[in-house]
C-alpha cells in the first residue's frame, strides 16, 4: 500500500511581487529621509551661519561706533560747553545748539560767531573721523528749523518756506567747510558728506509735549555707519570666518570695508 507524501504548496506568485513591492517602497523611504536629513542639516548649518555673520556684524559696528563717538568725545570734550553743543553717542550726533549764534532769522547768512566755530570745528572734526573712513557711509549735516513763520502762512507754507531755508543754510555750511584747510583736499570726505535741510520736520519739544521753538533750531553733524547694508548682503554657506579670534575694532572695521 502506497502512502502519500504531502509536497509543500508552492508559493503564490502574488505573495513574491508583494514583498518585492514592500522592498522597494522600503528603499525609497529611506532614500527620501536620508535626503530630508541632508536638506535639514543644510538648513541647520545656513541659519547658524547667518547668525554668526550678524552677530559679528552687530559687534563689530557697536564697538566701531563707540570708538567713533570716543574719538569725537576725546577731541572736543572741552569745547561742547562754550559751543553751547552737545555730543550723542547713540547717533553719533554733534549738536550745535545755540541759534542766536548760528544765523540771522530768516537768513543762511552764517554769522561770525558760528564761522569762528566752524573753522576750528571742521578740520578737528574730518581729521577725527578719517580713521574710520573705510566703515563711514555718509556724513550728513542737518539744517533744522521752528515751525514758525509769518503770521500769515499756512503751516504747509511755513514747512516749505523753513525746507528752503534749511537747505540753504547746510549748503552755507558746507560751502564753508570746502574753504578751510584740512577739509578741502580730503576726498574722501566729499564723497561721504551730504547737506539736508529738515525743516522743522524734528523739532525739539519740551517736558510738557510742547515745541520748543528755540531748541529747535539747530544744525546738526551725524555720522551713519555702513554696517546696515553689511547686514543686508547675502551669505554664502561657502564662505569661511574672514575675523580673527579676538579682532581689533580697526581689524573689524577694515575687513567691513
Amino acid at each position: 500500500m502506497k502512502i502519500a507524501i504531502p509536497r509543500p504548496a508552492a508559493q503564490q506568485p502574488s505573495t513574491i511581487d508583494d514583498d518585492s513591492h514592500w522592498l522597494v517602497v522600503s528603499d525609497l523611504m529611506a532614500t527620501l529621509m536620508m535626503i530630508f536629513l541632508f536638506l535639514a542639516v543644510l538648513h541647520m548649518a545656513k541659519v547658524e551661519r547667518i547668525h554668526s555673520v550678524e552677530t559679528e556684524v552687530r559687534t563689530t559696528a557697536a564697538e566701531s561706533r563707540h570708538a567713533i563717538f570716543q574719538a569725537l568725545d576725546d577731541e572736543f570734550r572741552d569745547d561742547l560747553q562754550r559751543w553751547n553743543a552737545e555730543l550723542v553717542e547713540p547717533t553719533l550726533t554733534l549738536r550745535f545748539r545755540e541759534p542766536d549764534v548760528l544765523f540771522d532769522r530768516s537768513s543762511s547768512r552764517i554769522k561770525p560767531e558760528f564761522e569762528a566755530i566752524l573753522r576750528d570745528f571742521l578740520p578737528r572734526y574730518v581729521a577725527e573721523l578719517t580713521p574710520f573712513k573705510g566703515v563711514i557711509r555718509e556724513i550728513r549735516i542737518e539744517g533744522h528749523t521752528s515751525s514758525e513763520w509769518s503770521a500769515d502762512s499756512s503751516p504747509l507754507d511755513a514747512y516749505f518756506f523753513n525746507m528752503e531755508l534749511s537747505q540753504q543754510r547746510t549748503q552755507s555750511v558746507l560751502r564753508f567747510a570746502y574753504g578751510l584747510n584740512g577739509v578741502r583736499d580730503q576726498d574722501w570726505f566729499r564723497t561721504r558728506v551730504a547737506a539736508v535741510g529738515m525743516s522743522s520736520s524734528r523739532p525739539v519739544q519740551d517736558s510738557e509735549g510742547r515745541e520748543d521753538l528755540r531748541a529747535s533750531r539747530r544744525v546738526e553733524f551725524s555720522v551713519l555707519t555702513n554696517f546696515e547694508a553689511k547686514l543686508l548682503e547675502p551669505v554664502s554657506l561657502s564662505e569661511t570666518s574672514t575675523y580673527s579670534p579676538t579682532p581689533t575694532v580697526d581689524q573689524r572695521a577694515k575687513k567691513l570695508q
